[in-house]
């Protein structure tokens, strides 16, 4: 779709420019019969320069590309209706150029509201202590717990205050779906109150992207998925299971700031050498699952009883594996993992992701 859309504001730039050249004698358009005035040249030059800075600002993924694809639409278009005889067929081309600038525009009015959203999340975050966490600090947490705070190098270190991941994504949205869908996301988390704010941009096909939001805060979860930006596929937000199920996401993705294992609003039992129980209680809204670890002390696997979807009656059983632990940013974590949904005792794996980038205590802002 890229490259058909470069292509077509260039041919259809082209043409514009021809109308230049036939003003001021330098060449012959016969598509354009009807005399044009050399003023009127300039305009159509102007379309034409318009048309190729479009060009330029869209494959260098500036936004500007809109305001100048659009000034160029309209002057277009001006231009067809005072030359309708010769130039009718051109209105074809701009609306086949309005479609992609629409859903850039939506797509930039989405971006904005995620980067909006993203800075209030931030601004709320609050240290919850500046002194490095030593033993003594999770001496009262299961010894597995323990081994795997240990293992990952949070001792000697703060507790973050906040967390940003840029994810490579697989995922299956059906499972009877056999292709998987590639996206990317990025995601923010704050410790100090717990949230989370997760933001995704994927598409089912060359010509119909998608864009999603999910969020935690306060206790309460929200859900936002959008096809072409503009189409709300959906929006479920204050509901009981929305709630607790992004609560529970919270919880499980822990595993990439260990620190916030010592958190207040976060119990822990255990349950045998490598298993612990963790429940977490937020304003309102609690919800708990297993951690497993190896014999090393690695992160091994989540699982919990967790809502799928807003209107589930009963939860299903949802799985996060670890596929392979690295360090990053000074803290071994989980870098690639699977999740999975217990379908009437069918496993499903709906999602693949990889951690590109991961940094803790991120300016605001940035």
């Amino acid at each position: 779709m890229r490259i058909a859309l470069v292509i077509l504001l260039g041919i259809h730039g082209l043409i514009h420019l021809f109308g230049f050249l036939k003003a001021y004698g330098l060449a012959e358009f016969e598509a354009l019969s009807q005399p044009i005035s050399k003023p009127v040249g300039l305009v159509w030059f102007s379309v034409f320069l318009l048309f190729v800075l479009s060009i330029v600002l869209y494959l260098n993924s500036s936004e500007y590309w809109l305001m100048s694809g659009i000034i160029a639409v309209v002057m277009s278009q001006i231009l067809i209706v005072m030359f309708w005889s010769d130039a009718k067929f051109g209105t074809i081309a701009n609306i086949l150029i309005i479609v992609p600038l629409v859903v850039g525009f939506a797509n930039y009015r989405f971006n904005q509201r995620i980067a909006a959203e993203c800075q209030i999340l931030l601004q709320q975050a609050t240290d919850v202590t500046e002194h490095p966490i030593s033993k003594k600090d999770i001496s009262s947490l299961p010894s597995c717990v323990q081994k795997w705070l240990e293992r990952s190098g949070t001792l000697g270190k703060p507790m973050a205050k906040s967390v940003y991941l840029e994810q490579d994504l697989q995922l299956k949205l059906k499972p009877e779906q056999n292709d998987w869908l590639k996206g990317t996301a990025e995601q923010y988390f704050t410790t100090n109150p717990p949230a989370f704010h997760w933001s995704i941009s994927t598409s089912m096909n060359p010509f119909l992207p998608i864009v999603g939001r999910d969020k935690f805060e306060n206790g309460n979860g929200a859900m936002l998925i959008k096809l072409l930006a503009l189409i709300p596929v959906a929006n479920a937000k204050d509901n009981a299971n929305i709630d607790q199920a992004t609560l529970q996401r919270y919880l499980a993705e822990i595993v990439w700031f260990p620190s916030a294992a010592i958190s207040s609003y976060i119990s822990w039992e255990e349950i045998e050498n490598n298993s612990a129980r963790a429940t977490m209680t937020y304003n309102g809204t609690t919800g708990s699952g297993l951690f497993h670890f190896n014999e090393e002390g690695d992160f091994a696997m989540f699982e919990c009883l967790r809502y799928k979807d807003a209107s589930d009656k009963n939860p299903s059983k949802w799985t996060v594996k670890a596929v392979k632990i690295e360090e990053l940013s000074g803290i071994r974590i989980p870098v690639e993992c699977e999740a999975t949904w217990d379908m009437n005792g069918e496993d499903w794996k709906w999602l693949k992701l990889k951690i590109k980038n991961l940094v803790y205590d991120k300016p605001t802002g940035v």
